[in-house]
């Protein structure tokens, strides 16, 4: 005799795996479980985000992201308000906004962040997940 529980607990742990899809999130290339299928049950609904980062992440080029990453952007965005963008001719202060490489200024992903929109011109650290590759 067949226990019935037992079959439709398996059965039910069957399908829910069916829905989950490893993925490679983009930003930090690790892997991470995800259900497109059912995004409330996905454990990145799970992340509380500001109203700020969803703005931000509705203008990328990011279609999942695992959930550190997400946390990640959510602290990057809430420290725009400690280091407020300089603007033209602002000061920039290293360490937040860029650091040094040989005799070049290379833009920090904070940067880029705060300056509210992507180049599309393949920063190296680009918070918008922009690639070259896309371009062409």
């Amino acid at each position: 005799m067949v226990n019935t529980q037992n079959y439709f607990r398996y059965r039910q742990k069957g399908i829910n795996s069916m829905n989950e899809k490893i993925k490679i999130c983009p930003r930090c290339k690790k892997e991470f479980n995800c259900k497109p299928e059912n995004i409330s049950s996905c454990a990145c609904s799970q992340v509380v985000l500001s109203n700020e980062t969803k703005s931000f992440l509705a203008n990328t080029f990011y279609k999942c992201l695992c959930n550190e990453c997400l946390l990640e952007l959510n602290q990057l965005i809430a420290k725009e308000k400690q280091y407020p963008f300089p603007g033209r001719g602002g000061d920039l202060l290293e360490g937040v906004h860029y650091y040094n490489e040989g005799e070049y200024r290379v833009f920090t992903e904070f940067y880029l962040l705060s300056r509210g929109h992507c180049c599309r011109s393949g920063c190296r650290h680009c918070p918008y997940g922009f690639q070259k590759r896309w371009a062409e």
